[in-house]
């Protein structure tokens, strides 16, 4: 049974949206970080109540909020990697590592009131060393493809690692879905439990221009929302496109052709044979793109135009604003569980695990995922941006904040 589809909003033209227009919501306050050596790490751990055994969480009785802290191991060259989790008092619990920024789990509830797992991952950190299609993590510096590994900037070119095919995909060789962020300190309010997590991406890094802070805050809302809230500043002239790859299977298992979706997004941007965009923003009407109205996402047999079946569209959100703005609406109808996206980007990337490896990839609890077992709702700037100056821009300037929102939230219908 599809849900009723929110009244898509009137779109404003492209060149309007600027980085720091479209970016424009509250900023977060900023917290201390963490030091990265071992034994800081767990005196600080210890000083804001979260134990390295993960017995002792940081708690608001007042709220039922908590936030613990435990470890997940360490990476080659010694240094800690951290687990966090948050739950609130509906037991909705968003599981994360500094590691890539990585979301590991995430459980909330069915119609029947049971907690499942929604998104793919794994419950230890060398798997995630072995590999992965970025699951859960945080894609930077550039988000989505650049084409040929190469833009301009200011008169200068700039060449970037070309792993995927000819193109450079979610910043390169070692992004920041690789990176170790430093933690800062948990916060709880009536309304959310939250951490930020920071990271500087030194000049040159991957070939990226300027010394660029960055920090990421995860926090978990009281009425079941995973909002993930981004602010960097940087030194030079560089340009900057992040998001979150989270794949989510809302039943938690098998394959997600019976989901339904709805996307408020009447255009998407045409691509080429290797997923480059062309530059036109093509109507989704009369397409296998048209989610204007829910429906399967396997109605058509994922058949969407590319050479390998399934979805990996950048879509044109339909904007009225520059704030938080409903984008996506995604059902199962064995389950109950429906996701609301909200963003405050102009696009956001369906991918229908359409690369999955034919023997599939056994994930925490050993439920084994296969091709289209899960979708992803990257929130995003266009692919190639940087070589397409008609789209909204992602050059981020000194003096400059670039600031941008993302919202999951989870519910049962």
């Amino acid at each position: 049974m599809a849900f009723n589809p929110l009244i898509p909003v009137k779109s404003t033209s492209l060149n309007q949206i600027s980085r720091r227009t479209a970016l424009s919501t509250l900023a977060l306050p900023l917290v201390g970080c963490l030091s990265s050596n071992k034994s800081q790490q767990r005196s600080d751990g210890d000083r804001f109540g979260l134990a390295s055994n993960g017995s002792a969480p940081l708690k608001d009785n007042n709220h039922s909020m908590s936030v613990q802290r435990t470890s997940f191991g360490e990476l080659p060259d010694g240094r800690e990697v951290s687990l966090f989790t948050l739950t609130n008092s509906n037991g909705t619990t968003v599981k994360c590592t500094n590691y890539g920024l990585i979301v590991t789990e995430l459980h909330t509830r069915d119609k029947n009131g049971k907690l499942g797992n929604v998104v793919l991952g794994f419950d230890n950190l060398p798997r995630y060393l072995q590999g992965h299609p970025f699951f859960g993590a945080i894609a930077g510096r550039y988000a989505n493809r650049i084409a040929g590994g190469r833009f301009s900037l200011d008169g200068t070119t700039y060449e970037l690692a070309t792993n995927n095919g000819p193109n450079h995909l979610h910043g390169g060789i070692k992004g920041f879905d690789k990176k170790l962020w430093q933690a800062g300190e948990p916060t709880i309010t009536a309304e959310r439990v939250a951490i930020e997590f920071s990271y500087l991406s030194p000049d040159g890094e991957e070939g990226y221009p300027g010394n660029l802070q960055v920090y990421v805050t995860y926090a978990l809302t009281r009425d079941d929302g995973f909002r993930i809230d981004y602010r960097a500043t940087t030194d030079q002239a560089t340009v900057l496109n992040l998001t979150n790859h989270s794949y989510f299977n809302l039943a938690g298992q098998g394959d997600i052709s019976d989901h339904e979706l709805l996307l408020h997004c009447d255009r998407y941007t045409k691509v080429d044979s290797t997923l480059i965009p062309t530059g036109e923003l093509a109507d989704v009407r009369n397409t296998p793109l048209d989610f204007t109205r829910s429906r399967a996402i396997g109605s058509n047999g994922m058949q969407a135009g590319l050479a390998n079946p399934g979805y990996d569209h950048n879509f044109v959100i339909n904007r009225g604003g520059h704030g938080l703005i409903v984008t996506a609406l995604a059902r199962d109808p064995l389950s109950g569980r429906t996701l609301e996206c909200l963003t405050t980007e102009p696009g956001i990337q369906l991918y229908t695990f359409n690369f999955a490896p034919e023997e599939g990839i056994v994930c925490t609890g050993d439920v084994k995922f296969g091709r289209f077992g899960a979708f992803c709702l990257e929130t995003q700037h266009f692919p190639d941006s940087p070589n397409k100056p008609h789209f909204p821009s992602t050059v981020l300037r000194p003096g400059e904040t670039f600031r941008s929102t993302t919202i999951y939230r989870f519910g049962q219908g």
